[in-house]
C-alpha cells in the first residue's frame, strides 16, 4: 500500500513540474504576447495609425530600428503579472533610450524620467531611424509612441 501512494505522490509531483518552464530559452521573442488580465491597456490595445509600440519581457533588449517622423507622446508601463497592486517605486528603475546604431550610447535619448515607476510619459520629438534600447527593468514592459498633430 505504501509502493502505491509513494508511487502516485510521484507521479503527481511530476505532471506538476512538467508545466513548468518556458522550450522557448531566454531569448525568444513571439510576434504577438498572450494577453492577460494583469497586461496593461497600453500593451494589449491595438496600434493605431502612425503608432509603434514595443513590449518586451525582461531587460536588456534592443528593438527596432524604427521611423519616426516628428513629435511623439511616448508613454511606458511596466507590469508584474504575479502582482498587479505591486508598488514600482521599490523596484529598479525602468530606463529605455533612443540610439541611432544598436548598443552605441553615444548621442542617447532618454525615453523616460529616471524614477521607478509603474508608468510614465513625456512628448519628444524624434526624427529619423532609431533603436528602442531597454536597459533596465525587471519586468514585462511596453512602450507606444503617439505621433502628436
Amino acid at each position: 500500500m505504501q509502493d502505491s501512494w509513494a508511487l502516485a505522490l510521484l507521479l503527481v509531483a511530476l505532471a506538476v513540474l512538467a508545466g513548468c518552464g518556458n522550450d522557448d530559452g531566454p531569448d525568444a521573442t513571439t510576434s504577438a504576447p498572450v494577453r492577460t488580465a494583469t497586461q496593461p491597456a497600453l500593451a494589449t490595445r491595438p496600434a493605431g495609425t502612425g503608432e509603434i509600440v514595443v513590449r518586451g519581457e525582461s531587460s536588456p533588449a534592443i528593438h527596432g530600428p524604427f521611423t519616426f517622423e516628428g513629435r511623439y507622446l511616448v508613454r511606458f508601463e511596466q507590469y508584474a503579472p504575479e502582482d498587479a497592486a505591486l508598488d514600482f517605486t521599490s523596484q529598479v528603475p525602468f530606463e529605455a533610450t533612443l540610439t541611432r546604431r544598436e548598443g552605441d550610447p553615444r548621442g542617447a535619448v532618454a525615453l523616460v524620467e529616471p524614477a521607478a515607476a509603474r508608468s510614465g510619459r513625456r512628448e519628444l520629438t524624434i526624427d529619423g531611424r532609431f533603436h528602442v534600447d531597454v536597459s533596465f527593468g525587471d519586468f514585462p514592459y511596453v512602450l507606444r509612441f503617439t505621433p502628436r498633430d
